[in-house]
C-alpha cells in the first residue's frame, strides 16, 4: 500500500514538474537530483508546490551544480524562504554558481493563459525595513527594495502603455521611450534609484489575526469551515503615489498594540511592474 501511495505521488509530483517546465518553455533533463530542465544554457530547479524554496534546498541545489561544473541555474518557486537575502544569492555566485530565483506565476495552472505566452515568471525582489518600538507602538521605515529584473519582465507592461511608446532595462535601469509626431525620440529614466522602483507599499501590523477560512460542502451536505493555512493581508496603512503627489511616504504611522506579545507584521510592496514583494517582520511588543 505504502509502495502504491509512494507511487501515485512522484506520478504527481512529475506532472507537476513537466507543466510548470513547458510553462517556462524549458526542456526536462534526467539523471539530477536536484535540477529538473534546462532553458537557453541555464540549469532549471521547480520547488515544491506547497511549500516556501528553501536555503538548503538552494545549498543542494548550488552543491550538484559545482559537482557537475554548471554555472547557471534558475529556481522557480511559489514561494521563499525569508531568509533568502541578496548576500547569500551574491556568495553562491561567487563561489562559481550563479543563481536566479523566480516566482511561478498562478496562470501556470491556465491551459490557455500559458499558450498565449501570459504566464509571466518574474524575478525575486527584496525589500529592507527598519522597525522602531516605543512602549507599546511600532513605526515602520522602508529602507531599501532591490530587484534584478530581466528585459523579458519589462515586456510585460508594454501592452498597457500608449501607441508610440516602449520600456526597455538598460545598464540595471527602466527607461521609458516614446516617439513624438515629429519622429523624435524621447528617453525617460523611470528608476533613477530603488525609491523609483516603488509604486506602492502597505502594512498588516497582525497579520495572523485574520486566517483564510472558505466553506466546503461535505458529503452530507453540510458546509463546513476549513482553514486553509494561510491568512489574508488587511492593508491597515498604505503609501501610494498619485499623479497630483508622486512622492512616497517612506514612514509609517505609529501603530498602537492594545496587548503586549510577540506579533507577526507584513510589509507588502508593489513596484511599478506590478509586481507584489512582501516580508513578514517579529516584533515583540512588551
Amino acid at each position: 500500500m505504502d509502495d502504491l501511495t509512494n507511487g501515485k505521488r512522484k506520478a504527481k509530483e512529475e506532472l507537476y514538474v513537466d507543466l510548470i517546465l513547458e510553462a517556462y518553455k524549458a526542456k526536462k533533463i534526467t539523471g539530477h537530483s536536484s535540477l529538473h530542465g534546462n532553458k537557453a544554457g541555464r540549469f532549471i530547479h521547480v520547488g515544491p508546490l506547497d511549500v516556501p524554496v528553501t536555503q538548503t534546498r538552494l545549498i543542494e541545489i548550488f552543491e550538484e551544480c559545482q559537482q557537475k561544473l554548471y554555472t547557471q541555474v534558475d529556481v522557480l518557486g511559489f514561494e521563499f524562504e525569508m531568509g533568502l537575502t541578496p548576500q547569500f544569492i551574491q556568495e553562491l555566485k561567487e563561489k562559481g554558481v550563479a543563481i536566479t530565483l523566480k516566482y511561478i506565476p498562478k496562470d501556470v495552472f491556465d491551459k490557455r493563459a500559458v499558450d498565449k505566452g501570459q504566464a509571466k515568471f518574474f524575478d525575486v525582489a527584496y525589500l529592507n525595513t527598519n522597525s522602531t518600538i516605543k512602549g507599546n507602538t511600532l513605526t515602520i521605515e522602508l529602507t531599501d527594495f532591490v530587484t534584478h529584473y530581466s528585459q523579458d519582465d519589462v515586456e510585460e507592461i508594454q501592452e498597457s502603455m500608449r501607441k508610440g511608446s516602449k520600456v526597455i532595462i538598460e545598464d540595471g535601469q527602466i527607461l521609458k521611450l516614446e516617439k513624438t509626431e515629429l519622429g523624435i525620440l524621447t528617453k525617460t529614466v523611470l528608476t533613477e534609484n530603488w525609491h523609483d522602483w516603488v509604486d506602492y507599499w502597505a502594512i498588516d501590523f497582525d497579520y495572523l489575526s485574520k486566517p483564510e477560512i472558505i466553506k466546503i460542502k461535505n458529503d452530507d451536505g453540510i458546509v463546513e469551515e476549513i482553514w486553509t493555512g494561510n491568512y489574508l493581508f488587511e492593508n491597515e496603512w498604505q503609501s501610494f503615489r498619485t499623479k497630483k503627489n508622486p512622492t512616497l511616504e517612506y514612514n509609517s504611522i505609529t501603530h498602537e498594540y492594545k496587548k503586549p506579545g510577540i506579533y507577526k507584521v507584513m510589509v507588502k510592496v508593489v513596484d511599478i511592474l506590478g509586481i507584489d514583494t512582501s516580508k513578514i517582520i517579529e516584533v515583540r511588543i512588551p
